[in-house]
C-alpha cells in the first residue's frame, strides 16, 4: 500500500484544495470578491446588509468543498442546491457578467499556478452562466 500524505482536512494532499493553498486561499479569494460586490450597484442589493459575513461563509465553504476541502458547507446548509437559493434574485446576464468581473478581479490577485486558475475560473465561468434565471431587465 502506498503511503498517502494528508493535507489539512484529513484528505489527501493532493486535491485542488490543498494545492492551491487551503483555507486561507479560498477565504482570500471571496472576501476580495465581495469587496467589489460592496460597490456594485445590481449586485450588492441581492445580499442583506446584516449577513455580508454569513454570505463570506457561505461561499468560502462551498467552494471549499467543492474543491477537495471539508465538508462543512453539507454538513451546516444541506445539498448546495444553486440554482434554488439563486432563484428568488434576478440573475440575467448584466448580473451574471458583474458577478464575473468581481470574481475574476479576486481571482487575479491570487496568483495562482497557471494549471490551477485556468481550473478554477471555468468552473466559476460554467456556473455563473447555469444561474441565470432570466433575460428580463
Amino acid at each position: 500500500m502506498a503511503d498517502i500524505t494528508l493535507g489539512p482536512t484529513g484528505g489527501p494532499s493532493d486535491s485542488f484544495f490543498s494545492q492551491v493553498g487551503g483555507h486561507a486561499t479560498f477565504e482570500r479569494l471571496v472576501r476580495r470578491f465581495y469587496e467589489g460586490i460592496e460597490h456594485d450597484e445590481v449586485l450588492r442589493p441581492m445580499y442583506p446588509d446584516d449577513d455580508m459575513d454569513g454570505a463570506v461563509w457561505r461561499l468560502t465553504a462551498f467552494l471549499e468543498q467543492y474543491w477537495g476541502g471539508p465538508s462543512t458547507y453539507s454538513e451546516q446548509r444541506g445539498h448546495p442546491r444553486l440554482r434554488m437559493r439563486h432563484m428568488p434574485f434576478t440573475v440575467n446576464p448584466d448580473a451574471r457578467d458583474r458577478w464575473l468581473t468581481h470574481m475574476r478581479a479576486a481571482l487575479d490577485e491570487l496568483a495562482l499556478q497557471p494549471m490551477h486558475e485556468e481550473a478554477l475560473w471555468d468552473y466559476l465561468q460554467r456556473a455563473a452562466y447555469a444561474m441565470v434565471n432570466t433575460f428580463e431587465e
